[in-house]
Order: C-alpha cells, then structure tokens, then sequence
C-alpha cells in the first residue's frame, strides 16, 4: 500500500521506515515546517522536571540547554524516544495523551519540589498547564518553537491523488488533519478522497477532516505504534 504521512519531517522519516518495515510504501508530505526559536539558553534552576507534550518540543529544548540531568516527563513513546535521543537521562513517558501525562505527574512529582517547565509549540495548547495548576503546581512554559502550515500540497501529493496513486494517508494531529483539507479544496481534488482511508491517531484528529474518506480508522491508542496497527486489523 501506499500511505501518504502528513507530520513533520524528521518523524515523517521515521514512520515512513516502520511503513517500508511492514511491506508498504511511505509517501512524505510535511504539511507543518518545525521551525525552532534561537534565544539566549533555558535556565532550569528550580526545576524538578521537564514537561515534553511532542518529540519537537525535546529538540528544541535540547538545543537551549546543555542540562541533561534534570527528568522529563514526556506524553508518549515518541517523545520519549526523542528524549533519549537527546541524551536526557531520567525519562517517564505516561504512554498516551496529555490527559494521562497530567495524571501521571501527580504520581511521579510533588507540588512541593519545585517548578516544572513546559517545553512548548507557539501552538501548544495550555490545558496541561492549567490541571496541573489545578493540582497545586507551578508551570512554567517556555515557547521555544512553532509549526508552520504549509499552504499546497508538494507537486507529487497532488499528481498522487488525481491519479488515485494512493491508498491510505495517517494524520497524527487534528492540526496537520486540518491543514491537509484546506490543501486538498485549494488544488480542487476533494472528490479525490472519498476512495481513500483515513488513519487518526485520536478523535479530535478524525473531526478535524472535513472531506469524505471511505474509511476512517481512530486508533486504539494516542501513539505511533497503535496508529500503524490501523493498517494491520483494518486494512484499506
């Protein structure tokens, strides 16, 4: 099968080499450009953790601060892996979204010990910050890069889709969901989808199509791994 991957690049590399692993094609379209903010470096004194809700927000913390030691508390497995990758050494990953990253902070820390920081998007919403107020912390977030949208699809997307050249597309964000329709309606090939399946790695991520799929799986859990089970249990 060939299955289009709308997230950012350097992930979009990656999904694509699971893809290839499984036997199916990863076509690479980058519908948000990361583009991290340069700055003076990232104080973490006081800090008793590190808030990571994306793999990117990781990058670009790790490009501010030589401190490594300091834990981090990541939303999912990907994150984590970047996490890793980076060269932090004390990781948690709460395996799933920001709702179970929130409760898992209340196990893992105490009000008490200090300031957490939020390595964050421009576009990042604050509701983690806001339960874990609610719970008696003190979140500080750091705004260190942003998400562009792209306005077309690349050249090849489009020749792919107005020859029905593909199978499947995964949407790993309702924003990347959104971006993808609004791209598809400006190169007048929104009839074009309704041959395609859809793969959401939440529901948020599935209301936020607005064209018609033949198909649209949700996958049983926020992640990467759960998303590729898609294509397994429910193929296109």
């Amino acid at each position: 099968m060939r299955v289009l991957v709308t997230r950012p690049l350097e992930d979009a590399k990656e999904t694509a080499r699971l893809l290839e692993a499984m036997g199916h094609e990863g076509i690479i379209a980058p519908l948000l450009e990361i583009r991290f903010h340069d700055g003076l470096p990232v104080s973490l004194e006081g800090v008793q953790a590190i808030l990571a809700t994306s793999a990117n927000g990781v990058r670009a913390l790790a490009r501010r601060t030589n401190e490594r030691s300091v834990p981090v508390f990541c939303v999912g497995p990907q994150t984590a892996e970047a996490a890793k990758a980076a060269s932090f050494a004390h990781i948690k990953s709460a395996g799933g979204d920001v709702k179970a990253l929130a409760e898992a902070i209340s196990q893992w820390a105490s009000p008490d010990a200090g300031a957490l920081l939020h390595a964050a998007g421009q576009e990042t919403e604050g509701k983690l910050e806001s339960d874990l107020a609610r719970a008696g912390f003190s979140v500080r977030r750091e705004t260190l890069y942003e998400a562009v949208a792209s306005v077309q699809l690349p050249e090849a997307v489009i020749n792919a889709l107005g020859t029905s050249n593909l199978d499947a597309m995964f949407f790993f964000s309702p924003r990347s969901a959104k971006v993808f329709c609004q791209c598809v309606e400006r190169a007048g090939l929104a009839a074009q989808t309704t041959s395609l399946t859809a793969c959401c790695i939440s529901k948020n991520t599935a209301d936020a199509l607005s064209l018609s799929f033949r198909k649209v799986h949700i996958a049983l859990q926020p992640n990467q791994s759960a998303l590729l089970d898609c294509l397994r249990g429910h193929p296109p």
